[in-house]
Order: C-alpha cells, then sequence, then structure tokens
C-alpha cells in the first residue's frame, strides 16, 4: 500500500444526502408548479356559468319530466307535474347555492 493521499477527498455520506434532499424539493416544486390549475380569469368565469345554467335546466326539465311521468302513471294530472316542476327549481337553485360558495376554477 502507498502512503499517498488520494487526489480528491471522498464526498461524505451527509454531504451526499444533502445534496439529494435539495434535488427532490427542487423537483417537487417544478413539479407542483407544472401541475398547478392553469384555469384562471374569464375561463373559470365561463365555466362556472356553464355549470349554473346546467343546473339550472337539469334540475327544471328533470322535475318537469318526472312530474310528467307520476301524472302519466298515476292518472293525477296536473299535481304532479306541478309537484316535480317546483321540485326540480328547489333542486336546482340548492345546487346554485352550493356552486357560489366555492370560487370558480375549483
Amino acid at each position: 500500500m502507498s502512503d499517498e493521499t488520494p487526489a480528491r477527498e471522498p464526498i461524505g455520506e451527509d454531504a451526499r444526502i444533502d445534496a439529494l434532499e435539495e434535488r427532490l424539493k427542487a423537483a417537487r416544486e417544478r413539479e407542483d408548479k407544472r401541475n398547478k390549475p392553469q384555469v384562471k380569469g374569464a375561463d373559470a368565469s365561463y365555466r362556472s356559468g356553464n355549470r349554473v345554467l346546467a343546473d339550472l335546466l337539469g334540475g327544471v326539465l328533470g322535475g318537469l319530466v318526472l312530474g310528467w311521468l307520476v301524472d302519466w302513471l298515476a292518472g293525477t294530472s296536473p299535481w304532479g307535474l306541478l309537484v316535480g316542476l317546483f321540485l326540480g327549481i328547489i333542486v336546482a337553485f340548492r345546487n346554485i347555492f352550493r356552486s357560489a360558495k366555492t370560487p370558480p376554477g375549483d
């Protein structure tokens, strides 16, 4: 064996672990930035408006169809239609109020 010292000092284990942790942290930050939702502004408001419209139309039309079906099966014309319509309106507005509590884009 020679008494010569190596040209480079070996890197200590702690330094390698610290460097790995720093690289992992940087990679996580890049990944979080890349996966962050990009929907903002007018596009998010447009989607929110479409959701409100779909909830309103779906509730009213769904209530009308179910009310008409009850009338057709039970022969209670026009009461099933009216009850279904009002229940559809109530459900539609409940969904609209629920979605209004969350900001656009969520």
